[in-house]
């Protein structure tokens, strides 16, 4: 047949026609999905077995993903001690990343808009499960919903893929998907935690006390309390105080903006220490962050933040006991305003991957904070890493 005969037209739009079908389920064909696959259960109190199951079919509204890795994270390490939340068996891990190996038909684009595609990087953030009036009242406060889940905190279920310390995990309908090509594996695993001081961050700002030449002070230099700290630099906070027993981790707040660093335990009491802090800045804080789950430190950060000033508390996602203030001279006669913080919500994860990215921009070591990476046959030995306070941050990555 002559060249000229042929209907250029007609073959284009044929091609584009087949380029915009859309089959039931997308899947990569760089990655051949196995029927099977593995997970680590935690079948009891500290101890994770690894489990292969099949991998169900997804369908229209689901998506498939191949684990790259996740963090541990203090509220995996409190369910793997004692599982508060009633949750044995589950698959843990919620700090995680991935790559699209199947995606259903009906699922086009992320929660940002952006086209999703197998191949596509992946982030989740917490998920509404169903409607409820708080939530159409107080969109911006979802993370207050009853009916807020997170992968890797979900009852055992036929999908059993629900965590991301496995190979394979299985994202259901509603879930908030973030689609982050850009960013290395070791940033993709900060994600989550960045989220939660970016929401903190947030819930300070509203008390008007966080200024370029604010005095802000962060106690708890664990991987939560020293991504705070990044945010903080990130905006330009400079006079930032870091509050700590472990030089390892005094040095990497130092690393990351700290001006003035106090180890408590080279003090001879907390009095002691709380003076060498109010001649640094002269009477007080502006503003303190409590970033530990302990009590008697939920008690005496009162005691750093000078009259008029402000505290955050965003230590305790789990019941770690009660913590006593006296209100007259804590609160009432230094007038602070206090706000707490809880999770994140998905406005904070769109701030958190722009912050991800203006820390790398500004060179702040902030993927230094992943010391330990593990794979899935050795995450008991992670757990307990993580409980001997070892390193910063400890990560499930699949090798």
């Amino acid at each position: 047949m002559d060249i000229n005969q042929i209907d250029i037209q007609t073959i284009v739009s044929k091609v584009m026609a087949s380029l915009n079908e859309n089959p039931k389920t997308q899947t990569s064909p760089a990655t051949e999905v196995p029927k099977r696959a593995k997970v680590a259960v935690l079948t009891q109190k500290e101890k994770i077995e690894i489990k292969e199951f099949e991998i169900p079919e997804i369908n229209d509204d689901e998506v498939l993903v191949k684990v790259e890795g996740c963090g541990v994270c203090g509220t995996d390490v409190h369910e793997y001690k004692n599982d508060p939340f009633n949750l044995i068996p589950v698959v843990l891990g919620h700090e995680g990343t991935g790559t699209i190996v199947k995606i259903g038909k009906n699922i086009k684009h992320d929660i940002m808009s952006q086209p999703l595609n197998v191949g596509d990087k992946i982030v989740t953030s917490v998920t509404i499960t169903k409607e409820d009036t708080f939530s159409k009242m107080h969109p911006e406060k979802a993370n207050l919903s009853d009916h807020m889940e997170v992968y890797g905190l979900l009852p055992d279920d036929a999908y059993r893929f629900n965590g991301w310390f496995g190979e394979y995990i299985i994202l259901r309908k509603d879930s908030s998907i973030f689609k982050v090509n850009d960013m290395s594996l070791k940033e993709r695993l900060l994600i989550e935690p960045a989220a939660v001081t970016i929401h903190a961050v947030e819930r300070a700002k509203t008390t008007g006390l966080l200024k370029f030449n604010s005095m802000v002070l962060v106690q708890g230099c664990g991987p939560i309390g020293l991504m705070l700290l990044s945010v903080l630099r990130t905006m330009g906070i400079e006079n930032i105080l870091a509050v700590d027993g472990d030089e390892q981790r005094l040095q990497m707040a130092k690393r990351l903006g700290a001006k003035y660093t106090f180890n408590f335990k080279e003090f001879n009491n907390f009095e002691v220490m709380l003076g060498a802090i109010h001649k640094t800045t002269n009477g007080g804080v502006d503003f303190a962050f409590q970033c530990t789950g302990v009590p008697s430190a939920a008690s005496s950060i009162y005691k750093m933040v000078r009259r008029g000033g402000g505290l955050c508390e965003v230590g305790f996602f789990v019941d770690n006991g009660d913590a006593t203030i006296n209100p007259h001279f804590d609160l009432c006669q230094k007038e602070i305003t206090v706000v707490g913080s809880w999770v994140y919500t998905f406005a904070d994860y769109a701030t958190t991957l722009d912050f991800i990215r203006r820390a790398k921009g500004i060179g702040l070591p902030i993927e230094t904070l992943v010391t330990h990476e593990f794979g899935l046959e050795a995450l008991n030995e992670a757990m307990q890493v993580n409980m001997r306070l070892e390193g910063i941050k400890v990560a499930f990555v699949n090798k």
